[in-house]
């Protein structure tokens, strides 16, 4: 079964494109968080999904960019203890860290971690949209249980909403305080044409949509909105599923450091824009900056071919 899965995801990767002629499977001096320009320094920084995995290494990352506070918030609290403990062991000064059971699918869990972070005063400058829901592949997109397609779309757009919303509606926040929202989508949001389909891209999809609306109707600015695909990695997911042995997996170093990278002014042009941890930021600035300044919708999520819509012609002048 996991030869299978293996034989499937290698055409996957296939697949995907790199818009850079550099593509990175590990860190690199331009996004190190240790670079001064990137220092999150006075920053509060929360991450959804920050027990294990790429979340706990982000929460690393930033540590190392010398975030004042980092809240990781996930739904087994065991594993938040344990990470908690082991972020306090590597850095024993300079960052305060708190961990906090939630579950971003569940309304009042998300209003609960809000009230308690105004009811301690605690003001967040950074949201790392992290945690998701996964489901496996269906090769029949009609054969998906509809119940389970909800249940994706609840985590991996609602709880992210409902996030996201409250993190920019912060009470606490200072008049002119610049915010910083990361989203951490999947590279299959666009595979065209899609080997298969599941709940888990659909719902992915539908809030990186979504939260380039977002970016929209806010000026970077107010706040900065980056969504990514943080690479091919050997999570605790992946695992269920495929050998280590199968894949050269990308390190988890890259994408972590990536989003210290994202929420930092280097980063400005790239507002309400998806991109992939892997690219190269030099390149991409150098090579594409003009084109997304020209067109509006590049690297953003809409429908191929056509440029944006306008009500122009319908308007009664």
């Amino acid at each position: 079964m996991k030869r299978q899965k293996a034989e499937f995801f290698t055409i996957f990767i296939m697949s995907f494109p790199s818009l850079t002629t550099t593509y990175h499977r590990d860190t690199y001096p331009s996004i190190s968080p240790t670079k001064q320009s990137l220092s999150q320094a006075d920053k509060t920084v929360l991450i959804t999904g920050g027990g294990v995995g790429l979340g706990f290494e982000i929460a690393r990352s930033f540590a190392k960019a010398s975030a004042s506070r980092i809240i990781i918030v996930g739904r087994r609290s065991e594993l938040l203890d344990d990470a908690v403990t082991k972020l306090r062991e590597e850095f024993k000064v300079g960052t305060e860290f708190i961990s906090h059971q939630g579950d971003i699918g569940d309304d009042s869990s998300v209003a609960t971690l809000w009230e308690f972070l105004h009811s301690w005063n605690i003001f967040v400058h950074v949201l790392v949209l992290n945690a998701a829901a996964l489901s496996p592949l269906v090769p029949d997109t009609l054969a998906m249980n509809k119940q389970e397609l909800m249940d994706m779309f609840n985590v991996n757009l609602g709880g992210n909403f409902l996030m996201s919303a409250k993190f920019v509606q912060q009470p606490l926040r200072p008049t002119g305080q610049q915010l910083y929202l990361l989203n951490v989508s999947t590279g299959g949001i666009h595979q065209n044409p899609a080997l298969s389909q599941n709940s888990y891209a659909t719902s992915k999809a539908a809030f990186t949509a979504l939260i380039g609306r977002v970016a929209d109707e806010h000026p970077v600015d107010d706040v900065q909105i980056i969504s990514f695909h943080p690479g091919i990695l050997y999570s605790e997911g992946a695992a269920k599923l495929f050998d280590k042995s199968v894949f050269k997996w990308e390190e988890m170093a890259l994408p972590a450091d990536f989003s210290v990278w994202a929420a930092s002014p280097e980063a400005s042009w790239l507002h309400g824009r998806f991109v992939w941890a892997s690219w190269d930021v030099d390149e991409l600035k150098a090579d594409f900056l003009k084109q997304i300044e020209k067109e509006s919708g590049f690297l953003k999520v809409g429908v191929e071919g056509l440029k944006s819509a306008s009500l122009e012609p319908y308007l009664n002048k």
